[in-house]
């Protein structure tokens, strides 16, 4: 089965397209090799993807003729990703912007100070 069906079928990309994009980027690599979405793929094999700076890996459990539904993809794919690069997908996922009361209106000329000075404290 072609690498780029695969990725469709697992539901890693919404399009066949998008999955044969990612190959052509380099995002897609099998060991060390970069392939191509032509690139035959079989039971057993271990395949890297990286998207959003975070490399995922994946085990080949099993071939599949068509898409399947969400509930059915761990029969046929084992994620065997490294727990650091979970954790750099919780920290992008995490909020990098401050919360303020709706009501309260932009920031004063002091209280924009405060807030940059609070954020070079924190930096250091």
């Amino acid at each position: 089965m072609r690498i780029d069906k695969f990725l469709w079928a697992i539901r890693l990309f919404k399009t066949r397209t998008e999955a044969a994009e990612a190959c052509r980027l380099g995002r897609v690599r099998i060991g060390q090799d970069i392939v191509k979405a032509a690139k035959e793929i079989k039971e057993g094999d271990v395949f890297h993807m990286n998207r959003h700076g975070v490399t995922f890996s994946f085990r080949v459990l099993g071939l599949l003729p068509n898409r399947v539904g969400a509930a059915k993809v761990p029969e046929y794919v084992l994620d065997i990703t490294a727990p650091e690069e979970k954790e750099k997908l919780a920290l992008q996922r995490a909020p990098s912007f401050e919360r303020r009361d709706p009501r309260t209106g932009r920031p004063t000329k002091r209280e924009r100070r405060e807030i940059d000075r609070f954020k070079d404290f924190d930096d250091d």
